[in-house]
């Protein structure tokens, strides 16, 4: 039996938890209810307390610079750890290309110390931005071997060594006994175990298992073999858990996959999104900066069509975790209402957990 088959065949197909995914658009046009950046915060940090009230189990973020959606995370994930006490909190992805390792590690410390232990931070090379030249502003300029703006990778490394402890810096000697070095402060236990990485291709997905890194799988792969995107998805969740299991680290890593799920449940959500089923019920494949990309299938229509869907996607079922995108520049009253229909109507239908901790 092959390291992946092997891995394959320890789940026991199931969805864990459901989270959700919110970009933080907003724009002063019409039809819009998200017109300004602060409307864009108070209104996350809103949804993320009623997304917990209804069942939710984590509430996620995308990370964008030099444009109308949120950047900086850290402020809002304080704030929702402050109004809540279960739920999840994370990014799904942080840049590291715009991200200073040492102070990325005091950030997510003290957010997570100040959330009881519930950040869940992913981090990644990041997507296209709207923007050229925006790592070099932020002080990271490209490079002839990195020319979007810093070695990434070197980036996950150093911030992984920083939280979980290890000394870095030469202390002044008249304070520490030579030969010690200090560690980042404050420090909080576990959260290494609580970091991920956004992986587009299957060969990403071993470097993060062999790191330690919790997987989350890229709303979009950078390769295309042909096969339906939720048959990659699933080989590269195989080849993640087979490359976790070689390395021993000794815990059990976590799984998301992010799906597009709009429930049609009353005549608001046929008359945005009824033409959009038939138009996005199939897999989208194309070019992205000079590589073949495949990106998945949006779920729309009846609760109970979409369930019977989602418990046929590969990717979902190898998945402990399923974090569904939401509309947000429709406004917190219409999503907690889509996802308050998605935990009662559709998650009781992807099953329970295929092994791990619970807290993990």
């Amino acid at each position: 039996m092959s390291g992946i088959d092997a891995a394959v065949r320890t789940l026991s197909l199931s969805v864990k938890r459901i989270g959700f995914l919110s970009f933080g658009h907003w724009q002063d046009i019409p039809g819009s209810r998200v017109r300004t950046a602060g409307d864009s915060l108070s209104q996350s940090l809103d949804l993320a307390v009623a997304a917990e009230e209804v069942g939710v189990d984590g509430a996620f973020f995308r990370v964008h610079h030099f444009a109308q959606q949120l950047a900086a995370p850290f402020p809002l994930l304080s704030a929702i750890g402050a109004r809540t006490s279960r739920i999840e909190l994370g990014t799904g992805v942080l840049d590291l290309r715009y991200e200073n390792p040492l102070d990325l590690a005091e950030n997510a410390a003290a957010t997570d110390l100040l959330s009881g232990g519930r950040l869940h931070l992913g981090v990644s090379r990041g997507s296209p931005e709207t923007v050229v030249d925006g790592a070099t502003r932020f002080g990271y300029p490209a490079t002839a071997e990195h020319p979007q703006g810093g070695d990434t990778r070197a980036k996950a490394a150093e911030f992984l060594a920083a939280i979980a402890g290890e000394g870095l810096a030469t202390p002044n000697p008249r304070t520490a006994p030579p030969g010690t070095l200090q560690r980042i402060e404050p420090h909080a236990p576990g959260l290494g175990e609580r970091i991920w990485w956004g992986a587009s291709t299957r060969d990403t997905a071993e470097w993060a298992a062999s790191l330690g890194m919790n997987l989350m799988s890229s709303t979009l792969m950078l390769e295309d073999t042909g096969v339906p995107y939720d048959e990659l998805q699933a080989e590269q969740i195989a080849r993640f858990r087979a490359a976790w299991a070689a390395a021993g680290h000794g815990w059990e890593p976590r799984v998301a996959v992010t799906r597009s799920v709009i429930p049609l449940t009353e005549d608001e959500d046929r008359e945005y999104f009824g033409l959009s089923g038939t138009r996005e019920a199939k897999d989208q494949v194309g070019r992205l900066e000079g590589r073949n990309a495949r990106s998945g299938r949006s779920y729309i229509g009846e609760p109970d069509v979409i369930a019977a869907e989602l418990s046929r996607d590969a990717a979902v079922q190898a998945a402990d975790t399923l974090l569904v995108t939401v509309p947000n520049m429709l406004g917190v009253d219409y999503n907690v209402r889509l996802l308050d229909t998605i935990v009662r109507e559709i998650k009781p239908a992807l099953g329970s957990v295929y092994g791990g901790r619970p807290g993990s």
